[in-house]
């Protein structure tokens, strides 16, 4: 599993404050699996509890219900979706952008696949634990309170050469 993250900013009025995404990918016998984790850091002005507000306000906006049912949005027209470009990558929903550096296994994966899950929690990533570290990452993405306030989305993920 590895693992990078970076900082978007949202353009919704209520205040997640930062947002990290991180990519990793699990190998499964079918193949691997690219993830993609989007949380607050919790550092929106009003708190941890108030960014967990903003957060389902941003999905709501989204289409997206944090409940923890997986939704395919695959074969939906729409914005939402990641860009796959040599060594970035771009995600991309109502309201949200963001882009990041993934692991070259979580491209290769993207790629073959031709999606990836997408994990939208409410829940602010653990206060102290530095964004993208991997112990952290798997306790937290295999923490059920995490997973039952998560979007979970399958997201096409394109390149520019897709028509």
């Amino acid at each position: 599993m590895s693992t990078t993250s970076t900082a978007a900013q949202s353009r919704n009025s209520a205040d997640p404050g930062s947002v990290v995404v991180m990519a990793w990918h699990r190998e499964t016998p079918d193949g691997g699996i690219p993830f993609l984790l989007a949380c607050s850091l919790g550092n929106g002005a009003s708190g941890p509890d108030a960014t967990a507000d903003a957060v389902r306000h941003l999905l709501r906006g989204a289409g997206l219900s944090p409940r923890g049912r997986l939704v395919d949005a695959t074969e939906e027209p729409g914005p939402s979706g990641v860009l796959l470009v040599p060594g970035a990558a771009a995600l991309t929903m109502p309201g949200f952008d963001a882009q990041f550096v993934p692991p070259p296994k979580w491209a290769d994966a993207a790629g073959e696949r031709g999606y990836v899950y997408l994990v939208f929690t409410t829940r602010p990533w653990p206060s102290g634990a530095e964004p993208g570290d991997l112990a952290t990452l798997d306790a937290f993405t295999s923490d059920q309170d995490t997973l039952r306030s998560a979007a979970h989305v399958l997201l096409p993920a394109r390149t520019l050469c897709d028509g």
